[in-house]
């Protein structure tokens, strides 16, 4: 079993894709479950007041178009899977701090939060130093306090379809 799947990492690494480690790949599962569409249109439309938009840095807005510049630009597979996680992380985030906690959503944002840090834990062996510079620079970009300045209105149901656009196109054939 251990000679197979070191085998499968080999034919991987050869064809230039990058593997994902088992309990990733079970996360954005349930991550996929959580961001189903009638859960992501009741919790973050329909629980909202119309047009309700939230805040968000201008980086914190990946978008399957932004993936593939990126991928164009020779940025590695796991940095962009790095990237989809700290700025879908921080999307929810942002969603979560506009939220009383007797709010309809409350309960589901919170979920979303627990498997973002369950995701996290999988994430902490990576490095800032050793992702792309680009990736890196964004990171930074989203997690900077002072970069109000660039920022805009966007639909809390917006930010999740993105991150359920682009977590697909990372995780889809890995997984």
């Amino acid at each position: 079993m251990q000679q197979g799947y070191a085998a499968v990492l080999c034919v991987l690494a050869v064809l230039g894709l990058e593997a994902t480690a088992p309990g990733e790949c079970e996360l954005t599962r349930l991550l996929q479950d959580k961001l189903q569409y009638e859960m992501r249109l009741q919790y973050m439309k329909h629980y909202f007041p119309i047009d309700y938009t939230v805040q968000v840095q201008y980086e914190e807005v990946l978008r399957p178009s932004n993936i593939t510049r990126l991928r164009n630009g020779t940025v590695s597979e796991a940095a962009l899977r790095y990237l989809w996680f700290h700025v879908s992380s921080q999307a929810v985030l942002r969603i979560r701090e506009v939220l009383p906690e007797k709010h309809p959503s409350w309960k589901y944002t919170q979920e979303l939060c627990q498997l973002f840090d369950a995701l996290g834990e999988e994430y902490s062996k990576y490095r800032q130093t050793d992702v792309e510079a680009v990736v890196a620079d964004l990171v930074k970009l989203i997690h900077s306090a002072g970069a109000e300045s660039r920022s805009k209105a966007v639909r809390p149901k917006a930010l999740l379809d993105n991150c359920l656009k682009v977590m697909r196109m990372l995780y889809g054939v890995p997984c």
